[in-house]
């Protein structure tokens, strides 16, 4: 199995949730890593997603990795959309 990884750093400006979380996260930048497969039985390169993790900190400010969780593509970008968004008055 011919397998590839991406990875990539998200930036939230306010706290967010995510599906699979315990606690929101806060705002900050995150590292996104995307594991596809080849498929074979095509005549051109395509890939299958197999997994999509983001890397999440123990406490804000602390650089050290403490846990990966696994998360749905489409409900991070839906998160990063909302976040783009102008925060809405009290």
């Amino acid at each position: 199995m011919n397998t590839r990884t991406s990875s990539k750093t998200v930036t939230f400006k306010r706290p967010f949730f995510l599906t699979g979380f315990d606690r929101p996260q806060p705002a900050g930048s995150y590292v996104v890593e995307t594991d596809e497969e080849l498929l074979e039985a095509v005549s051109f390169p395509a890939y299958r997603r197999l997994s999509t993790l983001i890397q999440l900190r123990s406490q804000p400010g602390n650089p050290r990795i403490v846990e990966t969780v696994a998360i749905d593509p489409g409900e991070l970008d839906e998160a990063l959309a909302r976040d783009a968004e102008p925060p809405r008055p009290a």
